[in-house]
């Protein structure tokens, strides 16, 4: 029979359903969001509210037992947000409170090389993050940045936008997500714009400076000339430079 959770599906929750299981000494076999139907021969049904506190208690356990570049893959895979990541994390965490000293290393364990493994996708998105995200100056002096990454890792990279580009104003918004992060010269805060406020195509016509128009315009032509024809290779190009951040990137709108 199956025992399953429901959560609001939050990182705190998941850490909330662990001190929940090792309370009640009943461990699921599912983790479903509040509202989700039970699948079929559920033995046990248990909802799980968040809690800061209890969350808290089991994120310093895991801190305690692992090394912080375990906890931070830990963190990575939540933000791959893969169907059933949740599950894949539980059993994780069980393993490091229940098995030996050095689980987090024992990559022979299915669970334990999954984890590494997407905690590494996730990190190579935050990485092309770094590398393409690019910023146009609006009409209202604020540097305004849209993203589409295939994980959520915009979090991940915030740190490095607000030392690099500290003197300027900027927003990166997700466009998958419907989020971003606003820069106002001292702190950085997490926005959202009401629904339909910003597409691609309101993107697209966004008024910018007419100094950013021209940059953009000698960028273009600069990355024109540059290209040795002969040399081209979109494979590489693509393995280097994925499709899916060609869209906001202003040497490729000719």
């Amino acid at each position: 029979m199956t025992k399953a959770f429901f959560y609001d599906k939050t990182f705190d929750g998941l850490l909330t359903a662990v001190f929940d299981a090792y309370s009640s000494k009943t461990f699921p076999d599912r983790l479903l969001k509040m509202g989700e139907p039970a699948p079929l021969f559920t033995e046990i049904c248990r909802t799980v509210y968040s809690d800061e506190e209890r969350a808290q208690r089991v994120w310093t356990g895991l801190q305690q037992k692992l090394p912080k570049q375990a906890c931070n893959m830990l963190l990575y895979a939540w933000l791959s947000e893969i169907d059933r990541v949740d599950e894949l994390l539980f059993r994780y965490i069980r393993k490091i409170f229940d098995g030996p000293a050095q689980a987090s290393a024992n990559f022979g364990d299915a669970d334990v090389l999954e984890v590494r493994n997407i905690a590494r996708k996730v990190s190579h998105e935050a990485l092309y993050l770094k590398q393409f995200v690019r910023f146009s100056k609006t009409a209202d002096q604020i540097y305004f940045a849209p993203v589409r990454p295939i994980y959520n890792a915009l979090s991940l990279v915030v740190d490095h936008f607000a030392n690099r580009f500290a003197d300027q104003q900027w927003i990166i918004y997700d466009m998958r997500r419907k989020y971003g992060y606003f820069y106002n010269l001292h702190e950085v805060s997490e926005i959202v714009f009401a629904e339909n406020e910003l597409s691609d195509s309101k993107i697209s016509a966004l008024q910018t400076t007419d100094d950013d128009k021209l940059f953009q315009q000698m960028w273009k032509e600069y990355f024109k000339a540059l290209a040795i024809k002969e040399r081209i290779n979109p494979r590489l190009q693509r393995k280097n430079m994925p499709v899916r951040f060609w869209q906001y990137l202003t040497e490729y709108k000719f």
